[in-house]
This record gives C-alpha cells, sequence and structure tokens, in this order.
C-alpha cells in the first residue's frame, strides 16, 4: 500500500523525532568524566603519602624490561674489579666486517682508519687522540677498550647511548684485527700475500 499525501508529513515528523531523540542520546553520552577522572598531576603534591609527594621511586631492586645487567663480562667489560682478556662471545668474520662498518662510523673520524689517530677531526685541529698502534693499547685487554667506549676516555665522550652493547665488542674486535694488521710478522702471512708484499718492495 502506498503512503497518500495525508500520511507522508506524519512519517516524516515521525522521522524527526526520531532523529531528534538520537542526537540527545548522543550528547549526553558526552561527558567530560574521562579527562576530569581523579588523578595527580607532575609534581602536585598528595595527602596520601606521609612525605607529600606524589612521584614515587620505583621499588628497590627494579629493572627496566630488557635491561637486566647479570653478565658482568659483558656489560662491563670487568670480572671482579678486572678488565676481561677474552670476547665474551665467539667472533666471527661477518661479526668483523659490522665492527669495521662500526668503526668507520664512529671511531675513525678522531682515530683514523689505520688506528693512527689521524682521522679527519684531527687533521682540522682537534686534539690527536693516541694511536692503537702503539705498544700500550696493543696489549689492553678487551675490556679496557669496552670501559673506554661506555663511559668514556680524556677528551672522548660516552658512546653508551649511541652504540649498542654488541656492537661495542665488535668494534674492538675490529680493532685488535687491525692493530694486529699492523704488526703481523711475515711470517704468518700466506704466501701469495708475501709475494704481493715483495711485489711492492
Amino acid at each position: 500500500m502506498l503512503p497518500t499525501k495525508r500520511t507522508l508529513p506524519t512519517i516524516r515528523r515521525a522521522g524527526l523525532v526520531c532523529v531528534v531523540f538520537c542526537l540527545a542520546l548522543l550528547v549526553t553520552g558526552c561527558t567530560m568524566t574521562m579527562r576530569d577522572q581523579p588523578r595527580v598531576d607532575p609534581y602536585e603534591p598528595s595527602a596520601f603519602f606521609p612525605d607529600g609527594q606524589s612521584a614515587r621511586l620505583p621499588v628497590e631492586d627494579t629493572v627496566p624490561y630488557g635491561e637486566a645487567r647479570v653478565d658482568d663480562a659483558l656489560y662491563a667489560g670487568q670480572v671482579n674489579g678486572q678488565y676481561v682478556e677474552e670476547f665474551p662471545f665467539e667472533i666471527t668474520e661477518q661479526d668483523l666486517k659490522r665492527g669495521q662498518e662500526r668503526y668507520d662510523i664512529y671511531c675513525a673520524p678522531c682515530h683514523g682508519y689505520t688506528g693512527d689517530g689521524d682521522g679527519m677531526i684531527v687533521q682540522r685541529g682537534f686534539r690527536q687522540p693516541p694511536s692503537f698502534n702503539q705498544d700500550r693499547l696493543r696489549e689492553a685487554a678487551p675490556g679496557y677498550y669496552y670501559y673506554a667506549i661506555t663511559n668514556g676516555f680524556g677528551t672522548m665522550p660516552s658512546y653508551a647511548n649511541r652504540i649498542p652493547v654488541q656492537d661495542r665488542w665488535l668494534i674492538i674486535a675490529y680493532i685488535k684485527a687491525l692493530q694486529f694488521s699492523q704488526h703481523a710478522p711475515v711470517t704468518e702471512l700466506p704466501q701469495e700475500d708475501v709475494a704481493k708484499l715483495e711485489a711492492t718492495q
């Protein structure tokens, strides 16, 4: 049955009433209770705690997720106050390549690509760091380098917030390989490398 001219206004009025009713429900549902819920703003005093402070210290011995430092050799480069003499994990050829990449980014600007302390920063007039190829640093334990990278040394700042723990060890592995390359006895070189060396001389 089709609506007549008389029933059309009634249908329109009913539809309008329904829309107004829905809008009224929507408006009454939009309150500020979520925004105005009880809370303490930063540094606002609180009467709940005896010291009157709302900000609380973490529970003693709380460790941020993923930041547990249970391996002193890995995370401090020291065990019982002594620098570790060995790497805390096995170093692969791929690790050395990663170490070289990180060294070129973070270390070479000051220490140079051969470790002689003649990087571009030094060539521009900044203080020269010691050469990695001197006896004292060639004989230094890997843990010594880890400590210096992590905490800084002399004018060198700490790189703890820029270089992850794993990468620090890989950089050190590359430094050790770099030192060896600058002082390797000819007798320990492969025969093809000896031939190349003799050809250049």
